[in-house]
């Protein structure tokens, strides 16, 4: 996945981020924050079902 879609999917998640500030951090950076807003999204699903 390139840092582009990397971005785009950490807007999805975090609707407060921009992209701007996002795209300081090296792409392995921004993978280690989407798969923890992953599991933190996953998680708050499975308390609301």
């Amino acid at each position: 996945m390139s840092k582009r879609e990397i971005i785009d999917f950490i807007m999805e998640l975090n609707r407060g981020a921009k992209p701007e500030f996002l795209a300081q951090f090296s792409r392995e950076e921004l993978d280690t924050y989407l798969e923890h807003l992953m599991e933190v999204d996953l998680s708050e699903m499975a308390l609301s079902a």
